[in-house]
């Protein structure tokens, strides 16, 4: 409750003592009454004199607890605001539904064990602004750019295999990750590019066109080629990694693929350190409106008749 609490001026307590020292040697010489009764006026005016003294020294102590200036002091982190823009971009076309790809799941498909992989590479993302595109015959965005991760998580489970088409249209799953970061002025970009096929011979985009796309908008691509090396076209997954800076991958088990996921993390975290402030929070208004209060009562009480 009191942690961060302590008073700027402490010093100022020693007032107290001229306080108290004034009290002692220079008491107030009340005027010499000539009253009848003198005992009953005597027992009637011990409760006023109390209510006098009360009043006084808290408003003499609450003063001086205002010069003391009490203060609390409060840390204060600012989350980051600044992160990496990540698009993953995902084959849903047929081949995904091979089995075999995760030895520890004999019956899983391909898609199953991406899954699971890329759901935990989100959850290490925590500073930065990921999207999501998949592609089959043609490609969609599945998520826009977005910070929320539970969001992202869910859209992940509603994915299944051919609900994008049956074939590969790789050349455009690279093109519309790379236009969802377009303008965006993050820290890094990158995509993360996976497939287990060739790309589908007829698209409206060329390998070139989405790589001088990436090339101009400065963003790495992470090509990932999963499945036996003939499935899928390892030349042209390298010449997107080397045009744009990035790095290919090959995968032949769930165990190898988990580790690239790893792998890109690493090289591509974000160097983001937390801020952290402190805040000084001053309290010494409550004191100071109590001695006012205490005093205002006190000259009230002492010029009011009978006291």
């Amino acid at each position: 409750m009191f942690e961060g609490f302590y008073f700027e001026f402490p010093k100022a307590a020693l007032l107290l003592l001229l306080f108290l020292g004034c009290a002692k040697l220079c008491p107030l010489r009340p005027t010499t009454l000539y009253f009848p009764h003198l005992s009953q006026f005597a027992q009637a005016s011990v409760p006023a004199q109390y209510w006098l003294r009360l009043l006084k020294w808290s408003g003499i102590v609450l003063l001086v607890l205002t010069l003391m200036s009490p203060v609390r002091d409060e840390q204060i982190t600012l989350d980051p605001t600044e992160g990496y823009d990540i698009a993953l971009v995902l084959d849903l076309s047929q081949s995904m539904a091979a089995p075999g790809f995760d030895p520890a799941n004999p019956s899983a498909n391909r898609f199953d064990t991406v899954r699971a992989i890329v759901r935990d590479f989100i959850a290490q993302r925590g500073n930065d602004n990921l999207a999501m595109v998949v592609f089959g015959a043609y490609s969609f965005v599945a998520s826009p750019l977005t910070y929320d991760k539970q969001i992202l998580g869910r859209i992940l489970d509603q994915l299944y295999i051919g609900m994008a088409g049956k074939h590969t249209a790789l050349y455009e799953g690279v093109a519309q990750g790379v236009g969802l970061m377009q303008g965006s002025k993050a820290a890094s970009r990158i995509a993360i590019v996976l497939t287990d096929g060739h790309n589908t011979p007829g698209g409206r985009i060329s390998l070139d066109v989405a790589v001088d796309l990436a090339k101009k908008e400065g963003i790495k691509l992470y090509p990932i080629g999963i499945g036996a090396p003939g499935e899928y076209n390892g030349e042209v997954l390298m010449q997107m990694a080397k045009e744009t800076g990035g790095e290919a991958f090959a995968a032949q088990s769930a165990a190898q693929l988990r580790q690239i996921y790893e792998t890109i993390d690493a090289l591509e975290k974000s160097k983001i350190e937390r801020e952290s402030l402190e805040y000084l929070k001053y309290y010494y208004m409550y004191p100071l409106f109590g001695a006012f209060f205490a005093l205002l009562g006190y000259v009230y009480l002492r010029s009011k008749k009978g006291w």
